[in-house]
């Protein structure tokens, strides 16, 4: 398959391409800094620009999102709608403009996390997010048909527990590759609407 990844210099974007060239996957790779196209998907223009670049696609893998931390007494509405367009409006702009461009039956896996679904202090950006993300895959899966549409959703990173095991305490840390492979499972396999959730 030929594959575009974003955020594919990012901890997880790194393993992920190892794992899908190694699988024998075609990788064009996408992130605001650096990869094959440089795109911020949070501005509809580049991710149009992006999908004009990277040609014919059968699927297409985010690892890319960003949201702030704070108490919900600390933070703004700027805040929040910052947290919606770095991780929830970039990704639903890939799916949107994606559709009409990846192969008929291909598709696209998304990220967000534990945090949806098991929330933490300070996190409620993050929570708002990550639910607002798998509620949408669950809905677009309905209207993409033959094209899929998944989403993983790990806790925190193992290679990672030693600089936000703080914030996860008590949660069930999940390894990379174990990540990776969720999204192997998406790409290669036939499920749409489901939430891969890890840890």
């Amino acid at each position: 398959m030929r594959i575009l990844l974003i955020g594919a210099t990012g901890r997880l974007g790194s393993v992920l391409h190892t794992t899908l060239a190694g699988r024998g996957h075609e990788i064009v790779t996408a992130s605001r800094t650096a990869g094959d196209i440089r795109c911020d998907i949070t501005d509809p223009a580049q991710v149009a620009e992006m999908y004009d670049r990277a040609g014919p696609l059968d699927a297409v893998a985010v690892a890319a999102g960003k949201v702030p931390y704070g108490r919900v007494v600390d933070l703004g509405p700027d805040d929040y709608l910052a947290g919606f367009r770095g991780k929830v409006l970039g990704q639903i702009e890939v799916v949107r403009q994606g559709a009409a461009r990846i192969a008929e039956r291909g598709s696209f896996t998304l990220i967000s996390g534990v945090l949806g679904r098991d929330p933490v202090v300070t996190a409620s950006v993050a929570a708002m997010a990550n639910g607002a993300l798998e509620a949408f895959v669950r809905a677009a899966a309905l209207e993409l048909a033959p094209r899929r549409v998944n989403i993983v959703s790990p806790t925190v990173f193992t290679e990672c527990a030693d600089e936000f095991g703080d914030l996860f305490a008590g949660m069930e840390p999940v390894d990379l590759a174990r990540v990776a492979n969720a999204y192997v499972h998406s790409i290669e396999g036939a499920y749409t609407g489901r939430v891969y959730e890890l840890g």
